[in-house]
């Protein structure tokens, strides 16, 4: 499941430098995170990924805010879309799939 947010972004934090690690390992676990929550990763990332919230203020309140936010989504009744509005979205998504080939 991949969910998008509206949060805060991350800030640029002398933190980081605190404890151990940098910019660039934040951005490698923010990427796994939607298959961490939902339990689709080996244990040993796992570990690695707690280990880091652990020690990372930041990513322990994105993740906590990506929690509310999936909850939020799943709580909230879905409005079944008009047979407009299907068309719509499939030509969208047809046209987005077809540039994303052309660039491969």
């Amino acid at each position: 499941m991949r969910t998008r947010s509206r949060t805060a972004p991350i800030r640029k934090n002398p933190q980081h430098q605190r404890h151990g690690h940098g910019k660039a390992h934040c951005l490698k676990i923010l990427k796994q995170l939607s298959a961490y929550l939902d339990d689709e990763l080996p244990r040993e990332i796992c570990e690695e990924i707690r280990r880091h919230l652990g020690a990372c203020p930041n990513c322990e309140e994105f993740i906590k805010s990506l929690r509310q936010t999936i909850t939020l989504c799943r709580h909230h009744p879905v409005r079944p879309l008009s047979p407009t509005a299907k068309v719509r979205l499939r030509r969208q998504i047809l046209k987005v799939a077809a540039s994303l080939r052309y660039r491969a």
